[in-house]
């Protein structure tokens, strides 16, 4: 049998430090049918049930009080398909773990967001992205679902097989049921030349669309306080291989991005007058590299300095005109920002709640460092997003609830209508998926 945490005073806690839940209990499954099982024990005991990934969602979208489950017993890859270029995998595998065990298997997802420490279900429920011309966000790589719904049936999908139900449970929110195995489609695996460098603000926006058109994967993150955005192209590449040097790696990647940032935020915190002075020195702190590897290694980087975040995603062709807005609040409003604003793209696609559902999209994230005030930040900033129809990432903080999401996204009864059907109980609701979606 599954172990059962004996759950009454448990308590667990997100990523950010900011999400606080008391579970009635806690099940570690060790397969499907005891996850089944478990959410029928649920239903008999009149509770709801939450699945709980590596909690990096800011949001409260896997907080319960009910029956928390943890998936980490359901990790590992069940099949590789060479002739149909997919991979299964169970669902609570992190992120980190498939993109080795696919680089052993000389394999790769096409693009991935910058964080490893995810697990696939619990990064493509909430619509993890990355940054992208032609190649979306992880869970468009996704070709097939298993699910376990409220009745503690095992629902497969795909395009040919409950094609409703895949359209809307690649980024599920939680609300449909658990998912329990992904299939992603994979390629062989690919190098990409990453080059980044120093650009005055300025200058991206005025030559934003021509960054994004010219490279495959386009993002630039600008400190606030400054004129100054780092920017990062990748590109795939004929090799050769040639990584970041193990020291270059330490210096850049631990010792300035998180070392040096680490201490920046602990001086901003305590005096944050001095903020816009550090941020002048640590925007040109990183100096311009260029390095060849494998995707993982250039997609994604260690993230040790915990922090918030928000992150909408807006149509593209406003993206400029937004950074612009935010800029000249930041610069009025007397706020100390500590933290780089990030921005990136994806194309439409087909999901039906997946923030770039449907239109081609950029993000604007913003960010600040556990333990600091965010909350006047925030409204500011999601007050110029909202004005040009923004979708807020379902796993970052923001105020919104159904009526707004009813506006934004087109297809919104489309899912609602579908979890009417697949849990009209409301076994898997919560707090935030009564907010997001209505009661």
């Amino acid at each position: 049998m599954s172990s059962t945490a004996s759950g009454k005073n448990a308590v667990w806690r997100n990523w950010g430090g900011n999400v606080v839940a008391r579970p009635a209990r806690e099940v570690t499954p060790a397969s499907v049918d005891e996850l089944a099982a478990e959410v029928r024990r649920a239903a008999e005991d009149g509770l709801k049930v939450k699945a709980v990934g590596s909690g990096h969602s800011f949001t409260s979208i896997a907080a319960t009080d009910g029956v928390l489950i943890r998936p980490q017993l359901l990790t590992g890859i069940r099949d590789v398909d060479r002739e149909n270029m997919t991979v299964t995998v169970e669902a609570g595998t992190p992120l980190k773990r498939l993109n080795k065990a696919l680089a052993r298997e000389g394999l790769s997802l096409t693009n991935m967001g910058d964080i490893m420490e995810q697990t696939v279900s619990g990064a493509t429920s909430t619509g993890t992205h990355g940054t992208g011309r032609e190649s979306a966000s992880i869970a468009a790589q996704i070709k097939g679902l298993e699910l376990v719904t409220a009745d503690g049936s095992v629902l497969t999908c795909s395009e040919k097989e409950n094609p409703d139900v895949f359209a809307a449970a690649r980024i599920g929110l939680g609300a449909l049921g658990i998912v329990t195995a992904i299939t992603f489609a994979v390629e062989p695996i690919f190098l990409l030349t990453a080059r980044e460098e120093p650009m005055p603000f300025d200058r991206v926006l005025a030559d934003f669309d021509e960054l994004w058109a010219e490279n495959e994967h386009f993002e630039f993150y600008w400190f606030p306080h400054t004129g100054s955005t780092n920017t990062k192209r990748n590109n795939r590449s004929a090799g050769p291989r040639r990584p970041v040097s193990r020291f270059a790696g330490f210096v850049e990647d631990e010792l300035l991005s998180n070392g040096v940032f680490q201490v920046a935020q602990w001086v901003g915190r305590a005096a944050p007058a001095t903020i816009p002075a550090i941020a002048q020195v640590s925007s040109k702190a990183l100096s311009a590299r260029t390095y060849t590897d494998i995707p993982f290694k250039v997609y994604t980087s260690p993230r040790r300095v915990r922090f918030l975040e928000m992150e909408y995603a807006l149509p593209r062709e406003a993206v400029t005109e937004a950074l612009r807005e935010l800029k000249a609040m930041v610069d009025r409003s007397g706020l100390r920002v500590s933290f780089p604003v990030e921005v990136r793209t994806a194309p439409a696609d087909d999901i039906t709640l997946s923030t770039a559902s449907g239109r081609d999209s950029a993000y604007i994230a913003v960010h600040m460092v556990k333990g600091t005030s965010y909350s006047t930040y925030f409204t500011a900033a999601e007050h110029i997003f909202t004005a040009y129809e923004g979708r807020p990432h379902w796993g970052k903080i923001h105020t919104r609830d159904a009526e707004y999401f009813a506006s934004v996204y087109p297809r919104f009864g489309e899912f609602t209508a579908l979890r009417d059907r697949l849990d009209p109980d409301r076994r898997f609701q919560n707090d935030y998926v009564r907010r997001v979606l209505g009661a």
